[in-house]
């Protein structure tokens, strides 16, 4: 018995990204200050740190797909946030970073991409992504909507803020600033399983319903964000960016205070969260090739869309398919 792939009619599915290029219009569509963020978020009523944030969005609003990721000039402030959170994270990381996000530090700090005296570039870390996983970075210029920003990662595309937190609070930020993206994701990204759970979600989002939406984002909350996994030898690790980028989340994680539960996508599915306030509850892989099966498990069995869809990896282009055994 063979298969046989036969294109699915255009009109009967809904419009979503199919190439790098669509996603330009996606990095436009940003949430505000106050949308998702509560009204007292720190750094929202500092008219200098606005103005200099707007400043790093507006570079970064001119971004289109095959340019070059525009070089930012951080300022001396910017510097000692970078630097204070860096030092602190950095040797947390030796006792809570899974190997292969240390494994990935390490080569991004002999290759003078990580330092502590200077903020990186996207442009030199997501070069160096794409050489080890197939992953780049994009610029944006602030929080997008779950459906956008999951969109990205069938193409192995991430979104990245460039602006930086606000100093006033450099080891926790309820929303992605520069620290969060290079320190928690991107060493992370060099890893193939990781590069692969991350693109599941990714694949899984296009053309998926708003209920699948509200699911899918809590998987990639729950995982990405915030995951945790065995190793062996080492017991738990994290591998999720929010707790690799912020002392008081990696705490908390590590701490009695918080329910971890083994990975079930089902279950974390259905598990809310907030973006401002710390996790109570973290759930840990077997490995990421486990979770990656498990995920696709998930999605085989509980996304409610009609089509299926063929990710080419040379074309970096996503077709509609439907698959018959004949």
């Amino acid at each position: 018995m063979m298969s046989a792939t036969k294109t699915h009619p255009p009109s009967a599915i809904p419009w979503f990204p199919r190439c790098t290029a669509d996603l330009d219009s996606h990095s436009v569509a940003v949430l505000q200050f106050g949308e998702e963020l509560e009204s007292d978020y720190v750094g929202a009523n500092d008219p200098e740190y606005r103005r200099r944030r707007n400043e790093i969005a507006k570079i970064a609003s001119m971004y289109r797909t095959g340019q070059t990721i525009p070089y930012i000039e951080y300022n001396d402030n910017e510097r000692a946030t970078w630097k204070a959170l860096f030092c602190r994270m950095k040797g947390m990381h030796e006792d809570y970073a899974c190997t292969e996000y240390q494994d990935a530090f390490k080569v991004l700090e002999e290759e003078g991409l990580f330092t502590a005296d200077d903020v990186p570039q996207l442009e030199d870390v997501s070069n160096f992504l794409r050489s080890r996983s197939g992953f780049s970075l994009r610029p944006v210029t602030g929080l997008l909507t779950s459906r956008d920003f999951m969109n990205s990662l069938a193409f192995r595309v991430f979104y990245c803020t460039q602006y930086i937190r606000h100093h006033s609070n450099v080891f926790f930020t309820p929303e992605p600033d520069v620290c969060h993206e290079l320190l928690g994701h991107a060493p992370m990204f060099a890893d193939p399983d990781f590069a692969q759970l991350a693109q599941e979600i990714g694949l899984a989002s296009l053309g998926a319903s708003d209920e699948d939406i509200v699911k899918l984002g809590n998987i990639f909350w729950y995982t990405i964000e915030f995951g945790l996994c065995k190793e062996s030898g080492k017991g738990i690790r994290a591998y999720g960016a929010g707790l690799l980028s912020s002392y008081t989340e990696l705490e908390n994680a590590f701490s009695d205070r918080s329910e971890k539960r083994p990975f079930d996508p089902l279950d974390a599915a259905t598990l809310e969260h907030s973006i401002v306030d710390i996790n109570t509850t973290y759930y840990v892989a077997e490995s990421f090739a486990c979770a990656t099966n498990q995920l696709s498990d998930y999605v085989q069995q509980h996304n409610n869309r009609d089509f299926k869809l063929a990710y080419d990896a040379k074309t970096g282009t996503v077709n509609v398919v439907d698959k018959q055994e004949i």
